[in-house]
């Protein structure tokens, strides 16, 4: 992607309320900074958890990822129920096409995560549109980055070390915030052992909450997708968003029963503020799942809910290093 591109903008799954239509205009500018034409759609209608009806929203967005003029699609945000379009979109066009940056993360990841298994084609898990304008702190890169590097391009970043611990931004009274605020402390942590971990595989995963529903069906094929294309293996990343500790347990391992955790080389866990269940915490509930795969699983990365954001390209080749001298990711775009 270069400047002069054009950046299409729909919502597959909820809309802009009125309230905070000043940080979605704020975040539209940023992108048109940065040199970038962006066209709108039709369905953003922000007054109930969806943008317009199923087949439109599916519509809308099987035009933009199938429009040669368009380079990028960006959702304003995540939402809830995405998957009623996934049987909707036509998957035969978009493969067809030339390929389109698909960006997002929570209920986004839902579309993201089966384009890149069923088509192949790269998309971006991590920022939204209304994050755009965070500027990315020292050692972190933004989607925008990552999508306007060179095929075979690598790609490495750093943990910064910090994280918010708690809140989040007020768009309705500010709408122009670009910095973060990192006031938490925070390394990666090694949940499955002790000892310095560096593994390596194709990168795919997202939300459990929203990949959990469609593990097992056709448009959750992890094993085909290895097979195909990452013989490998798997570096597979998960986050929880809010469901508390016993559902994700209970989702990681109808995830696992799916098969889908089967040609992972490593499994890496979002930090979340998700809550604990009284004798059950988020660490231990990732462990109940997965610590039978016997590979390493590596928490407290920056590919979840929590800022800053680590933006994960699903389909690159990446190099994960967890150590007590370095917390990195390498990302190669091929």
């Amino acid at each position: 992607m270069r400047p002069g591109d054009r950046i299409g903008v729909t919502s597959p799954s909820s809309g802009v309320p009125q309230a905070l239509w000043p940080r979605f205009e704020y975040a539209l500018e940023t992108l048109r900074a940065r040199g970038y034409e962006v066209v709108v759609g039709e369905c953003m209608d922000g007054a109930g958890h969806i943008s317009a009806p199923a087949p439109q929203r599916a519509r809308e967005l099987t035009a933009m990822l199938t429009d040669p003029s368009v380079r990028a699609v960006v959702p304003p945000w995540g939402g809830e129920t995405a998957i009623d379009i996934l049987p909707l979109l036509d998957w035969d066009a978009i493969e067809a096409a030339e390929p389109t940056w698909l960006v997002g993360f929570s209920d986004l990841a839902t579309i993201l995560t089966p384009l890149t298994l069923r088509t192949g084609i790269a998309t971006i898990h991590g920022y939204n549109l209304m994050d755009t304008p965070y500027r990315a702190p020292k050692g972190l890169l933004s989607w925008l980055d990552l999508a306007a590097a060179a095929p075979g391009a690598t790609l490495r970043q750093d943990s910064p070390g910090r994280y918010r611990g708690e809140g989040f931004d007020d768009y309705r009274g500010h709408p122009d915030v670009t910095e973060l605020t990192l006031d938490t402390p925070g390394r990666w942590t090694r949940l499955d052992g002790s000892g310095a971990v560096e593994v390596a595989g194709r990168l795919i995963g997202g939300c459990v909450e929203t990949l959990g529903p469609v593990s097992g069906t056709p448009f959750a094929d992890v094993a085909g997708f290895a097979r195909k294309h990452a013989p490998e293996g798997l570096l597979v990343y998960v986050e929880a968003s809010g469901d508390d500790a016993f559902q994700i347990c209970r989702t990681l391992h109808g995830m696992r029963l799916s098969g889908y955790f089967d040609q992972a080389n490593a499994v890496v866990v979002g930090r979340t503020r998700a809550a604990d269940a009284p004798s059950l915490t988020q660490r231990e509930a990732v462990l109940d799942a997965l610590a039978v795969l016997g590979v390493p699983i590596i928490a407290d990365v920056e590919c979840g809910h929590v800022v800053p954001y680590l933006p994960l390209v699903n389909g690159a080749q990446a190099r994960l290093v967890c150590s007590d001298t370095e917390n990195s990711l390498t990302q190669t775009l091929a």
